[in-house]
Order: structure tokens, then C-alpha cells, then sequence
């Protein structure tokens, strides 16, 4: 359910829910925030101010919430900050720990079709499933090598490959592989080949890596 921010204390516990439940006080430090080209963006979860900011900055018409509708403060004041800029929410739900659905790439590929340009997306901390996103916006929309996009994955953006989000690694490489063995295109390969359960038992985290990403930087 999304916070309530229509009188001043819902909006006092929001703010609170969002820097200090939320982490937002390291994102207002550092935002995570790059240039994919072709006019989208991806950071983690953006701040009201930092909305503003990109919005004049960028002239962003659009926003893509990899986290989906959801109950943190951060969503709420996101939703009013965009409704007040003008610029179109689109709630999306990827996950970081299991490779995706293949109607999820489907939706991302119609997503960006139809949204309007300026863009971002964002996650959480803007490691994980923005590295995710952004990587299909380089091979579905830009048409990038699935080689090439998967540096979006990258300990750049405080992504572990060793852990259980290297699922996402897993996901590109095992396509790169069987690319290799004879050419096939990254979405023929999604819609004949790809068993996603089959290909989430093959993969193996390394514990001490996930760890660290699950319970020390409290990752989604």
C-alpha cells in the first residue's frame, strides 16, 4: 500500500521512512546515476530533489521504476514529484535474485518502444536490476551486442557477480554462449530456447559474496 502523504505528518514519516528505512541518506550522497545514450539514464531510487534536478537538467519526460508500486516513502513522494513535473511514472517489478521472466523481457522491449524520451530508470541502489534494465535497453533498443551490454552488470555500479544477483550475468552469458555456437538473435533465443528454471538450477552463488549483498548492504 502506498504511504500516505496528504497531511503534514505523513508526509514528515515519509521523508523519515525514505532516508533512514529506505537508505535514501546515501543516495542523496551519491546517486549512482549514468548515461546509457539515446536519452535514457538509469540511477538508484531518485529523491523529489534529485527528480527535480534531472527534470531540469535532462528535460525527463520519463521515469522506470524497476522496484514496482511499493510501500516505502521514496515511492509515494516519487509518484507526487513526477505528477508535479509532468513526467510519466511506469511501474515495473524486476528481481535481482532469479533470471527473468520471459514475458518480463517482452515488457521491458514494449516499454521502451512507447515511452517518451528523456528517460531513467532505477532500482534501489541502482546495481542490480538497473544494471538488468539497462542492459536490455541497450540490446532491445539500441541494438548493442548482448557482450557489450552486459558491462552494465559491473562492480562500476556495486553489482556482485559472485553472488546471487550474478544470476543476471548468468542469464546474458548463458545466451552469449549459444550465440557463439551458431548466430541466433538474443530475443529468438528468449522465445524458442530459454528455460528459465532450468537455467536458475544451474547457477551457483559463492555464500560469502551473498552475504554481503543480502545482509550487509541490504540489497531488494
Amino acid at each position: 500500500m502506498t504511504m500516505d502523504i496528504s497531511s503534514t505528518s505523513g508526509r514528515v514519516r515519509a521523508w523519515f521512512d525514505m532516508h533512514l528505512v529506505d537508505h535514501g541518506a546515501i543516495r542523496a550522497i551519491y546517486n549512482n546515476f549514468y548515461d546509457l545514450g539515446g536519452g535514457m539514464y538509469r540511477s538508484s531510487q531518485p529523491s523529489p530533489a534529485q527528480i527535480r534536478k534531472y527534470a531540469r537538467k535532462f528535460g525527463l519526460k520519463s521515469i522506470i521504476n524497476l522496484r514496482g508500486a511499493h510501500g516505502y516513502g521514496s515511492y509515494a513522494l516519487e509518484k507526487e514529484a513526477c505528477d508535479e513535473a509532468g513526467i510519466a511514472l511506469h511501474d515495473v517489478k524486476l528481481y535481482s535474485r532469479t533470471p527473468p521472466e520471459i514475458e518480463e523481457v517482452h515488457a521491458m522491449d514494449e516499454l521502451f518502444k512507447k515511452i517518451e524520451y528523456p528517460a531513467l530508470l532505477h532500482c534501489k541502489s541502482g546495481a542490480d536490476r538497473a544494471g538488468l534494465g539497462a542492459a536490455l535497453y541497450r540490446i532491445l533498443h539500441l541494438g548493442h551486442p548482448v557482450e557489450e551490454a552486459m558491462n552494465e552488470l559491473s562492480w562500476k555500479y556495486g553489482h556482485f557477480k559472485r553472488a546471487k544477483t550474478g544470476v543476471l550475468d548468468f542469464f546474458f552469458a548463458t545466451y552469449v554462449a549459444r550465440n557463439a555456437r551458431s548466430p541466433i538473435s538474443f530475443l529468438d533465443w528468449v522465445n524458442t530456447e530459454y528455460n528459465r528454471l532450468e537455467l536458475h538450477a544451474r547457477f551457483r552463488e559463492e555464500g560469502w559474496a551473498s552475504l554481503i549483498v543480502d545482509k550487509v548492504l541490504h540489497r531488494e
